[in-house]
């Protein structure tokens, strides 16, 4: 039996008055779609919280959790420098020259740091700070970090300690074997890069394409927005001048909607990623881990809520319909089944759900590509079918979660 390669998640999630992810000038953000603006919802917001989240269901709990990616500007400040003087008791001076080395070895020396120190610019409390967000995983730390340990104890402070550093750096990691081995540490990005991707242009390290796909979310109805006006009560002011006491006074946009969003997981380069097997062999690597991972991926999207302003509006949310789809074809959005928006209405859920069984039949008439089908999902589901039957693929999320991940559970 053909294992299926690719796992889609579809949701719909309600949320009432909040503001789920601001733009820069702190408006909600939207989309224009089929002729008619929608609110939306940004992967990257998306994605964060289902990468940081702590409760049940998070990624870093799980047994034989394979490291966490450092996202920072400070990794060789904090992750290398910093244990070369506390914990390796290198001298300051040394410590320096050495992640100096390091950095400009691995990530490359930016221009605009070069043309800084040329004209004698150069910010020293900045000097370890990368230009833009590195990501690297647990292993790839502790492993600089002990090339970094080797290369000091060969150096002594000293008038070319700078040159010298560069070249004992630059000796040991030209050799072929210690680039290769870097890159073959075992999910040496770190789980959240295997997931979601890196980019890299350094020689040491190894490019993680990301095995999930996020897209953005968006309402499948006009925007629906206000803005609230508020006011923050100062007590003592009230209390000294006998006034109403109003301490600020502000506005804030609020929105609120029924959402839809689309996930879609490349298994063979999720198995890949996480066990460093080459592509094409996942399915002998198949394995609980990486059905465990798929398991929770499910559970956060569908219970996991972004959300600014958090202390004001509560935006945590339910999805109150998920569909997960495997198969073999090439992924496929339902957002079109949006293209004309839904009426804002009485019966916004019911109008959605019709959306999707007249556009997932009109797919499946046009490509019969066969992809499996499982949901939950509360309300009128009767409207899905024939497109989906209610009393064969339907079940609770925690079912429809152990279907998804079965398929990466090894033979």
């Amino acid at each position: 039996m053909t294992v299926p390669k690719f796992i889609q998640i579809h949701t719909l999630t309600s949320y009432p008055a909040s503001l789920l992810n601001r733009d820069d000038v702190g408006f909600a953000k939207r989309v224009p779609f089929g002729g008619i603006t929608r609110t939306r919802v940004s992967s990257q917001c998306l994605k964060r919280h289902w990468r940081t989240h702590d409760g049940e269901h998070a990624l870093g709990k799980i047994d034989g959790y394979p490291g966490e990616s450092v996202r920072s500007r400070l990794t060789f400040e904090l992750r290398i420098r910093t244990p070369l003087v506390d914990t390796h008791g290198v001298k300051e001076e040394v410590a320096d020259a050495v992640t100096t080395a390091l950095m400009d070895e691995v990530l490359g020396k930016s221009a605009k740091a070069k043309e800084s120190k040329k004209k004698g610019e150069e910010d020293k409390s900045k000097r370890f700070a990368t230009g833009q967000i590195t990501v690297l995983g647990r292993p790839e730390i502790e492993y600089l970090l002990a090339e970094a340990v080797a290369v000091a104890g060969k150096l002594k402070p000293g008038k070319d300690l700078a040159k010298s550093a560069a070249k004992a750096v630059k000796e040991r990691l030209k050799d072929r074997s210690r680039k290769d081995n870097l890159k073959a540490l075992k999910c040496a990005a770190g789980l959240e890069a295997a997931m979601f991707g890196r980019m890299v242009t350094s020689d040491l390290l190894a490019r993680t394409d990301a095995a999930v796909h996020v897209a953005h979310a968006f309402t499948v109805h006009p925007e629906s927005t206000e803005s609230d006006y508020f006011s923050a009560i100062d007590d003592l002011l009230r209390e000294q001048e006998d006034t109403l006491g109003s301490g600020h006074i502000g506005n804030v946009e609020l929105t609120a909607g029924l959402y839809y969003s689309y996930v879609v997981v490349d298994l063979p380069l999720l198995v890949s990623n996480l066990t460093g097997c080459p592509r094409e062999q996942w399915v002998e690597h198949r394995s609980e881990l990486a059905a465990e991972v798929l398991r929770r991926l499910v559970h956060l999207i569908a219970t996991v809520s972004p959300g600014a302003k958090l202390g004001s509006t509560a935006p945590h949310s339910y999805a109150q319909w998920m569909m997960v789809e495997r198969g073999n074809a090439q992924p496929r959005t339902l957002a079109n089944a949006f293209l004309k928006p839904v009426p804002n209405g009485q019966d916004v859920l019911e109008d959605t759900y019709t959306r999707i069984r007249e556009h997932l039949t009109g797919l499946d008439q046009m490509y019969a590509s066969g992809e499996e089908r499982r949901f939950a999902g509360m309300g009128p589901v009767g409207h899905l079918a024939p497109a989906l039957d209610p009393e064969t693929q339907r079940s609770p999320l925690p079912g429809v979660a152990k279907w998804a991940a079965d398929t990466l559970k090894g033979a």
